[in-house]
């Protein structure tokens, strides 16, 4: 089987809420992304005044850049958002930690940018909605936020804070809504108002024809670069197991030479040896 027959596309008409491209699509609604931040939050917002999917920040033209599910900006907080599978990847693979300080990174860089000064820098929160539990110790929610080691309760306040939310949790120590907003990420189960209109959303999109092309488009970009990166691993994993052949032939001849350099010495040393033993006989008996 060749690698691109191994790189498959899931049907369109089959994408949930948490898949990625379904769940820019759905959350760019304002009035619904709104609704699903307070419910996660579990604290008011305000109004928003903007929602961008798939926002692209790099702080280089050469640098690495990142693409941002849902960006949002309320007057006092930006928000970004992010659906988590793991895709078939180990959870150490995902890189989720490091992942969240670059994306805090380049999302503080982007509005200083504009000219800002330090302390009028945002609020902001990065929100990993997780269909596993990321961190593996069977919490509905893991919350991060800068604090000093030597004194217990002091908080940096910087303004920043990352969540994770473990969508697998079936535990009863979380609000109500947060557990049926769990429930439908996981298993597309619609139980209340709110996850109601995720889902009347998700099959109202899955109608969309120009929104089925863009996911198509997408994804046979997404699929070649994966095969390109496939075919560029497997090329680079062979130059390197070239590289390390002909290292490895190197120091064996290497170790070789030393060897024979080791020999002759000792045979040098074990024929000076005989002479001199030789020329003590000759002495011993007045000849030399």
């Amino acid at each position: 089987m060749s690698i691109s027959e191994k790189v498959t596309i899931k049907p369109y008409e089959q994408l949930t809420y948490s898949d990625d491209f379904m769940f820019g699509v759905t959350m760019s609604d304002m009035e619904l992304c709104h609704d699903v931040l307070e419910c996660l939050l579990q604290f008011s917002i305000g109004d928003l005044e903007e929602v961008e999917a798939q926002k692209e920040i790099r702080h280089t033209s050469g640098g690495k850049p990142i693409r941002l599910d849902i960006y949002t900006r309320s007057d006092s907080a930006i928000y970004d958002t992010e659906i988590q599978n793991k895709n078939k990847k180990s959870i150490n693979k995902l890189e989720l930690p490091k992942r969240t300080r670059f994306y805090q990174a380049l999302i503080d860089t982007d509005y200083l940018d504009r000219g800002e000064m330090y302390d009028s820098l945002p609020d902001s929160y990065i929100l990993f909605i997780c269909t596993f539990d990321p961190f593996g110790q069977n919490r509905a929610l893991y919350s991060f936020v800068e604090q000093c080691l030597e004194v217990p309760g002091l908080v940096l306040e910087d303004g920043t804070e990352r969540r994770f939310y473990n969508c697998t949790y079936d535990g009863d120590d979380v609000p109500e809504a947060v557990k049926r907003f769990y429930r439908y990420v996981a298993t597309g189960e619609a139980t209340d108002e709110l996850t109601s209109r995720i889902d009347e959303a998700v099959m109202v999109a899955r109608k969309r024809e120009e929104w089925k092309s863009e996911y198509m488009r997408e994804s046979v970009i997404m699929q070649q670069m994966r095969v390109a990166g496939l075919e560029e691993g497997r090329a680079e994993g062979r130059e390197i197991g070239l590289e390390e052949g002909r290292a490895e032939g190197r120091a064996e001849g290497r170790a070789e030479e030393r060897m024979n350099t080791e020999r002759e010495r000792k045979r040098a040393d074990i024929a000076e040896a005989k002479l001199a033993e030789a020329e003590a006989k000759l002495r011993a008996a007045g000849l030399a």
